[in-house]
């Protein structure tokens, strides 16, 4: 991963998640590790959020 953006929803503070492009998730608390995800499935979760929240 090369560049990596917190979620416009994250407090301004060392608690978040982070995204990167490639695409993984990190705790920025522990920025060394990560989960790999494929796009598929970072596009299915986020389709999935998208729903769940404005229902």
């Amino acid at each position: 991963m090369s560049t990596w953006r917190k979620s416009s929803y994250s407090p301004n503070s060392s608690d978040c998640v982070e995204v990167g492009r490639g695409v993984g998730i990190r705790d920025s608390k522990a920025p060394a590790t990560h989960l790999p995800v494929s796009a598929e499935a970072w596009s299915a979760f986020l389709r999935d959020v998208t729903r769940v929240t404005t229902q």
